[in-house]
């Protein structure tokens, strides 16, 4: 019922999750279960704040904001045994991943990263249902991710991981990784036929590492027309003349700012998928703890 990396869930699970976001906004969504919602958020993160605010007042979810919540040096087994009574759920934006892992292993409610250094799971599951409901389904889409890897690119690998699909990632040769469902090639080396391009904010350890300019190459218009003019999402916040020199808002295949929109139906579906997750736990719990009273 966590969602704290994409590899928590099964692929049932997010289609599921993208089902549920294809359904009517508004009146016409079930609501979640009554109940509070513990809402921390580290720095800006001014589209994933916005959304996730507006699907907590969507579903009915009263939201309590604890600002900097595993920020305290108090220990996180300690802080779910004291919050827990007062919250159904946890959305937590936390750079610490580590920390928020532990926090969700000794809380009994459901923990949903809203980004962490290691991954950002409610983003690319947002941008993954766009590819796969509006540009090409994933399994037969050629997805590119464009740069050195970050916390968005990590959570497409594992996304790749789960759904069992193939990525291409065009980075210097010193970023390359060996990892499953990830082809990693060099900028002199682009693929072909390529149906999406997918671009980040490049990581300061990136910069840190890179020895020389050309080590880190930014996405070009003569690159994309190269692979064949794909289309292109870049993820927020992004900066023309870093990790793009091409203008998404003059490239006519950009995937167009309303393409965040999305954001919405997604982070309500993947709260009710967690509302209604921990429910089914919890009767799943009292059933068995009734079938040891009824042995006795």
């Amino acid at each position: 019922m966590n969602l704290l990396q994409l590899t928590d869930l099964q692929p049932d699970d997010i289609r599921r999750i993208w089902a549920l976001a294809g359904e009517a906004p508004g009146p016409a969504l079930n609501p979640a279960p009554g109940g509070t919602v513990a809402w921390s958020f580290e720095g800006n993160g001014i589209r994933t704040r916005t959304t996730f605010i507006e699907a907590f007042r969507q579903l009915g979810l009263a939201f309590t904001e604890l600002p900097q919540l595993l920020k305290t040096a108090e220990r996180p087994e300690d802080l779910a045994g004291y919050l827990d009574p007062f919250y159904a759920l946890y959305v937590v934006r936390e750079s610490d991943h580590p920390r928020l892992s532990a926090f969700a292993a000794a809380s009994r409610r459901p923990v949903i990263n809203a980004m962490s250094a290691q991954g950002h799971p409610c983003e690319v599951l947002t941008d993954a249902y766009y590819v796969d409901t509006r540009i090409k389904p994933l399994q037969d889409a050629r997805v590119c991710l464009w740069g050195p890897s970050t916390n968005v690119f990590r959570s497409w690998h594992e996304l790749a991981q789960v759904l069992g699909f193939a990525l291409v990632q065009v980075c210097d040769r010193r970023f390359h990784e060996v990892l499953p469902q990830v082809e990693f090639v060099e900028p002199s080396a682009l693929p072909q036929a390529v149906d999406v391009v997918i671009t980040d904010s490049w990581p300061a350890s990136a910069e840190a590492d890179a020895t020389t300019q050309t080590d880190l190459t930014p996405l070009s218009e003569d690159h994309l027309a190269a692979m064949g003019s794909p289309a292109l999402l870049p993820t927020p916040p992004f900066t023309l003349g870093r990790e793009l020199t091409v203008d998404p808002a003059a490239y006519p295949g950009f995937v167009g700012y309303a393409q965040k929109e999305l954001l919405l139906p997604v982070q309500i579906a993947v709260v009710r998928w967690a509302l209604a997750a921990a429910a089914e736990a919890d009767a799943k719990r009292v059933a068995h703890q009734g079938d040891g009273h009824a042995d006795r």
